[in-house]
């Protein structure tokens, strides 16, 4: 089953300011400032705009640079990448695919063992959803992206590789 995501009126109305300015007037929250920068839970998350999923807590690094990153996201048809030339640099930012909120922006300075990208994304661009909450949430096929160890303890799928 499909889920169809869009832009949601009544989301765009409940955003704080904050989260309105990073979504609808490609704005940048302060580095080190967002609720999901040091987030460790295991997880998805989605566009605070359309609940698209964006990325998982199994491609997240910390970068050091100050914002929540990741390696890649859930799938690539999810992200809409565009020349940014504003701040006198040469940038790609992203946007969500369904809803075209701002997320951030992707850089080549990665990790090389993942690819070498780093999606550097605003936590106001995000939901989080604890893995624990993805069936409950509507987002159940996601549980495939976590596992269970040895152990019987969940953990995701990118801790189980390193």
């Amino acid at each position: 089953m499909s889920h169809q995501y869009s832009k949601d009126p009544a989301a765009v109305d409940a955003l704080s300011p904050e989260q309105y300015h990073v979504t609808q007037e490609s704005g940048t929250e302060p580095p080190f400032t967002g609720e999901y920068c040091d987030n460790h839970e295991p997880g998805i998350y989605v566009d605070i705009v359309s609940g698209e999923p964006l990325f998982a807590s199994a491609d997240k690094f910390d970068s050091g640079s100050g914002w929540p990153s990741f390696t890649r996201p859930i799938d690539a048809d999810s992200l809409v990448e565009r020349r940014d030339l504003s701040h006198f640099m040469e940038r790609v930012e992203v946007r969500s695919a369904h809803a075209g909120s701002h997320l951030g922006h992707v850089f080549t300075d990665g990790p090389g063992e993942a690819g070498g990208l780093r999606y550097c994304i605003n936590s106001a661009s995000l939901r989080f959803i604890h893995r624990d909450d993805l069936e409950a949430q509507g987002y159940g096929q996601y549980l495939r992206l976590f596992a269970k160890d040895v152990s019987g303890q969940a953990q995701s799928v990118g801790e189980q590789q390193s």
